[in-house]
């Protein structure tokens, strides 16, 4: 079994931070040609070239900007050890790792996120968007903290995952003011052949509007579909259609880019889920962000998890 030789790293950590092995020479107390050979050992060892020579200095190759972001995470957690042997109080932020499904808005993922701002810890997030089943892999091998999505992991993934529901919100119909006032009347029949801005048939609110549309009788003309939904916003800011919303998230959307309402879309709702990788929650910030959204966002109750 190989092991890092964590000497070697630190050498490659203080050039990388310097940029130049006669500022870390400086740094280290040690001479060039030494600090040459420790990191010569550790690509040896590695396989790869850490450094590329550039007209600015020593520059870091794709395998040697993976190597710092580990390097640093080393380093300091090897600080924080020695000030808790010593009883020292740490400033290290708690950090949290967030998969969120890129099927759910913007505003409403960071509703849902931003009570872990306000724990008494310093916190330091790291918010990674992607498809779900992309997350869910990296979620199974712990890459990440937890998974929020607008669906529950399925039954066919083949790694155990735990759903944690937070909680469902309704859909309200939003527009620009021109086209709000005229949608208005006779909601919802008044959406009919009437142009429209949907998200992409694959995602949870696309299947409960459309059938909220079969029940309805309605049939809008769809100009455009999306993935990203910040994108139809921004394509709904233009006036090319309305769109869809979780009611969650509509507040801020009226206040932030000027949305009006067109009318709630009856008996039609999406739910949120946080995805685990254990049954039972125990990171702080992880906890902060199902408690707050049961008890305040969505007003839901505690579920077990599934």
């Amino acid at each position: 079994m190989e092991f890092l030789n964590y000497h070697h790293l630190r050498y490659f950590w203080v050039v990388a931070r310097e940029s130049s092995l006669r500022k870390a020479s400086e740094k280290l107390h040690v001479s060039q040609p030494t600090i040459s050979a420790q990191l010569a050992a550790l690509e040896g060892a590695l396989g790869e070239k850490l450094f590329r020579r550039s007209p600015s200095g020593l520059t870091l190759t794709e395998t040697g900007h993976l190597a710092y972001s580990y390097a640093e995470e080393i380093f300091a957690l090897g600080q924080d050890f020695l000030q808790a042997v010593t009883q020292r109080p740490t400033a290290r932020p708690l950090r949290i790792t967030i998969g969120i499904a890129d099927s759910l808005p913007k505003l409403v993922s960071h509703e849902i996120i931003r009570p872990i701002f306000s724990l008494s810890q310093p916190i330091q997030a790291v918010c990674l968007e992607n498809k779900t089943s992309d997350l869910l892999a990296q979620l199974a091998v712990y890459r990440l903290d937890i998974v929020l999505a607008d669906e529950p992991a399925p039954s066919a993934f083949p790694l155990k995952t735990f759903n944690h529901l937070l909680g469902e919100s309704g859909v309200t119909i939003c527009a620009v003011r021109k086209l709000a006032l005229k949608l208005r009347r006779n909601f919802p029949c008044s959406l009919h052949n009437e142009p429209m801005l949907l998200p992409t048939s694959g995602s949870a609110l696309r299947r409960t509007l459309e059938k909220w549309f079969q029940e309805q009788h309605i049939h809008p003309r769809v100009v455009a579909e999306y993935d990203d939904a910040a994108l139809m916003k921004v394509a709904a800011g233009d006036g090319l259609g309305c769109f869809p919303l979780p009611t969650v998230a509509v507040d801020e959307a009226v206040a932030l880019y000027g949305f009006q309402i067109v009318g709630k879309a009856k008996g039609c709702a999406v739910q949120y889920y946080a995805i685990s990788a254990e049954r039972k929650l125990t990171h702080p910030a992880v906890m902060a962000i199902t408690s707050n959204a049961r008890g305040g966002i969505f007003g839901k109750p505690a579920l077990d998890p599934v």
